[in-house]
């Protein structure tokens, strides 16, 4: 199965087109929403605006994460400069991240996925889990244990093994932690430094939960997660507002477009999704496509839904 057997020539160079209009508007999305859920917070300080804000933070978090995969992908900007600049200074380093690691990995990613040799496959490979396995994970990110063991992974280099290699690491976590100084001093000389705090909060609690679960939408259980068919061992999830605000930022949902044309910008992947709706491209993988993130979860976590039945 080919991008060619659904679309185009010109159809593929017409949803592969970059556009720095587009980048811009995406950076500036994501750091308008981080600026509001601050604001919210600075104008209205009481607890439930608190946990409000930590968790929309962790998903503006993912949303910057997002970002570094685009530029990573070298996808985010036409220009490539902007590319790697903004990319990395206002996507990646934010999230203690980098375009260009990332990029080597996550292209292993693409190019293993449907086999065994896929990089990223002890992420989703044993889904589907029990409910009580998988509410320990949960538990673990809420109370910052996974977040706790992730940064202490990257502050040691072992979360920066390609960086580290090639001796990029510690430029990479130091850019990182200016790029956190400068959001510090922004809040500072906006007169409320202890903000900063709800951003490390939501680094560590909010943020690895909500990447989690976008893990286990996108390759969690899938039809053939050992097939090389997008569709079977990929998902796309067709997600409501409160979804794409905290879950799946920045049309990452549409995930098997995504495998299927990696050179596809993110701003372009619902049109495609459409387009290859339309065309019957999901016609044989009925489950290849889920209404919803707990649908997502039911499948993933199947014995959960039975047990909410029985509680009820």
């Amino acid at each position: 199965m080919k991008a060619s057997d659904y679309l185009s020539r010109e159809e593929i160079q017409s949803y592969t087109r970059r556009s720095d209009a587009m980048g811009l508007w995406l950076i500036l999305k994501s750091w308008l929403g981080i600026a509001a859920v601050f604001a919210m917070v600075a104008l209205w300080t009481n607890p439930l605006t608190i946990v409000l804000a930590i968790v929309l933070l962790g998903g503006r978090q993912l949303a910057l994460s997002i970002l570094m995969h685009e530029a990573g992908h070298k996808t985010l900007f036409k220009n490539q400069l902007l590319n790697q600049a903004l990319g990395q200074w206002l996507g990646a380093y934010p999230v203690l991240g980098d375009c260009d690691a990332y990029g080597a990995s996550h292209r292993e990613h693409h190019r293993f996925a449907g086999t065994d040799q896929d990089p990223d496959l002890p992420n989703y490979r044993k889904y589907p889990i029990a409910a009580d396995s998988f509410r320990r994970k949960l538990l673990r990110d809420i109370t910052g244990q996974t977040g706790i063991r992730q940064l202490t992974g990257l502050l040691s280099g072992a979360g920066n093994r390609i960086m580290m290699r090639s001796g990029e690491g510690d430029n990479a976590l130091r850019q990182g932690l200016i790029a956190n100084g400068a959001l510090f001093t922004i809040l500072w000389l906006c007169g409320a430094p202890w903000l900063y705090l709800l951003w490390v909060a939501a680094y560590l609690t909010a943020y690895p939960l909500v990447a989690r679960i976008r893990q286990v939408a996108e390759h969690g259980n899938v039809t053939a997660l050992y097939e090389l068919d997008p569709r079977g061992n990929t998902r796309t999830t067709r997600a409501n507002w409160l979804e794409r605000l905290t879950l799946c930022p920045n049309n990452v949902n549409f995930h098997i477009e995504h495998h299927l044309l990696p050179s596809v910008p993110l701003w372009q992947l619902e049109n495609l999704h459409e387009t290859l709706t339309n065309r019957g491209f999901y016609r044989d993988y009925p489950e290849a496509v889920v209404e919803g993130y707990w649908n997502v979860i039911k499948r993933a976590v199947p014995d959960l839904d039975r047990n909410a039945a029985t509680a009820t």
